[in-house]
């Protein structure tokens, strides 16, 4: 049977197939073998250079931490070096005090040796002086101690007299020192309303205006004006607030305007706080010239005018400055003119020693002494200079002027009503004086009346008598002098009422 052609060459074709694919499979494997060797001699190689490199890291370590303990050892040696100096040093010192010791032990014993061959010779010399005076020890020292009584009582009384003798003369000088000490040691705190301005509104849309858009107008007025503008919740107003007085006053009229106009915004802000800026500078001029004329003394510089003018706008504890300075000119030119002196130069020098306070916000330094500079710039009489300057006896006084002006400045700055005082200070001025009365033993109850000005109190009959009463007195008189700030003089009365009552059956 014959095989068709086509079957014998699938055959050879499945055999030479066959063959190749397994001549292929032969190559790949080699291929794979030859492969596998390189990577397993690469990872070899890595892992030599791996062992090689952490190696050399782990010698480097130890080397470092050799050198750390090396370090170490050598602090630690030097350290006991310096233990054993000073274990040395202190064993020196420990013999040297042990020396000094037994010296101090002989020392003692020599002087109490001494003190009782002392004690020994003065026996024998009191003995000695008892027979010589045919009187006791104890009848010697009562003769002696009223011997030296009156002797004391007699240099007491010499002292007093002399004591009293200078104060007599010095009287008017010592009553000015001690009443401008307790004004400027009762130096009240800024109230508002020395700080803000109230600016009432027709409506509460107007608030908006004010702001503007994105807060452009209120922060162009902030930075134009230096002046706080507050709108907060208050119904139907809002608020400046400056410590510069005559900052405040512009932005208030010029504020006041705008409201008046409708029209806020940037451009015609500024229009209106140059038109306030010109206002208020003429009302500082016209402040200052009614001011001279008031007082009828010649002409100032212009400059020194305006800084007079700024007065106006002034305040010290609740007083206006340039009516102050007024007064003081006024009764500085009455003083000197009664006194003999020239009265229209210590009228110019009451009326200028406040000068100061017009600029001392912007300059450093205090206002006496500021205003002595400026008068001194515009060539015033040295006596005005110097009476400017030592108000406050920050300089020696020249001229008895200097000295009227400081009674002056005093009288106006004290005088009833001519400062004010806050209501919460005046509440706590009344319940210190009734807190440092009931502190005392014995006292039952307090209260201070007359505005603070006179303190009763009432005390235990039982444990305070009358002699003790005075001495209650005074000392509380004494602790509130030490203790508290005050206008004139505070009396303090106490109060003992003793009742003995029974019952008739």
């Amino acid at each position: 049977m014959t095989i068709p052609l086509w079957i014998a060459a699938a055959i050879v074709g499945l055999v030479v197939g066959t063959g190749i694919a397994l001549v292929i499979q032969n190559i790949r494997l080699k291929k794979a073998n030859n492969d596998a060797e390189s990577i397993v001699q690469e990872a070899v190689r890595e892992a030599d250079t791996i062992t090689k490199e952490r190696m050399l890291e782990t010698k480097e370590e130890s080397k470092k931490k050799m050198e750390e303990l090396q370090q170490t050892e050598k602090e630690l040696n030097q350290r006991e070096l310096s233990i054993e100096r000073k274990a040395d040093l202190l064993e020196k010192r420990e013999e040297e005090i042990e020396k000094l010791d037994k010296s101090l032990d002989e020392r003692i014993q020599r002087v109490n040796k001494k003190d009782q061959q002392l004690s020994e010779v003065i026996e024998k010399q009191n003995r000695r002086l008892e027979a010589i005076a045919n009187m006791s020890s104890e009848e010697a020292k009562e003769q002696l101690k009223e011997n030296l009584l009156e002797k004391a009582k007699e240099e007491a009384s010499q002292e007093m007299k002399k004591i009293q003798d200078e104060a007599v003369r010095d009287a008017r000088k010592e009553a000015q020192k001690i009443v401008v000490s307790a004004i400027q040691r009762s130096a009240a705190d800024h109230t508002a309303e020395t700080t803000v301005s109230v600016i009432n509104l027709p409506n509460d849309n107007m608030k908006g205006r004010i702001i503007g858009r994105e807060g452009r107008n209120i922060r162009h007025f902030e930075s134009l004006t230096g002046v706080e503008l507050i709108v907060d919740d208050t119904p139907e107003a809002v608020v400046l607030s400056s410590f510069d007085p005559i900052r405040r006053e512009k932005a208030r009229i010029a504020l006041e305007a705008l409201i008046a106009d409708g029209r806020i915004h940037p451009s015609r802000i500024e229009e209106m706080y140059e038109k306030a800026s010109s206002q208020v500078d003429d009302s500082i001029m016209e402040a200052a010239e009614e001011a001279v004329s008031e007082l009828g003394i010649s002409p100032l510089p212009s400059e020194m005018m305006s800084l007079i003018g700024k007065l106006k706008y002034r305040t010290s504890y609740g007083q206006n400055i340039l009516k102050h300075c007024i007064e003081v000119g006024w009764l500085t030119g009455i003083m000197a003119a009664e006194l003999g002196f020239d009265g229209e130069l210590a009228k110019r020098a009451g009326f200028l020693h406040d000068i100061g306070k017009a600029v001392d916000r912007d300059t450093s330094g205090t206002h006496a002494i500021i205003g002595g500079e400026i008068a001194r710039k515009f060539d015033e009489h040295e006596r005005v200079v110097n009476a400017i300057e030592s108000h406050h006896e920050e300089v020696e006084m020249t001229h008895p002027i200097s000295a009227l002006v400081q009674a002056a400045d005093t009288v106006s700055g004290s005088r009833r009503g001519a400062r004010g005082d806050t209501l919460e200070s005046y509440i706590k001025r009344l319940k210190k004086l009734e807190e440092i009365a009931e502190n005392f033993s014995g006292v039952s109850n307090s209260y201070a009346i007359q505005a603070g000005r006179e303190v009763r109190v009432m005390v235990e009959p039982e444990s305070i008598d009358d002699g003790a009463a005075d001495i209650l007195a005074k000392d509380i008189a004494g602790k509130i002098q030490e203790d508290m700030n005050y206008p004139g003089k505070v009396k303090v009365v106490i109060i003992r009422e003793y009742r003995a009552v029974n019952y008739a059956r």
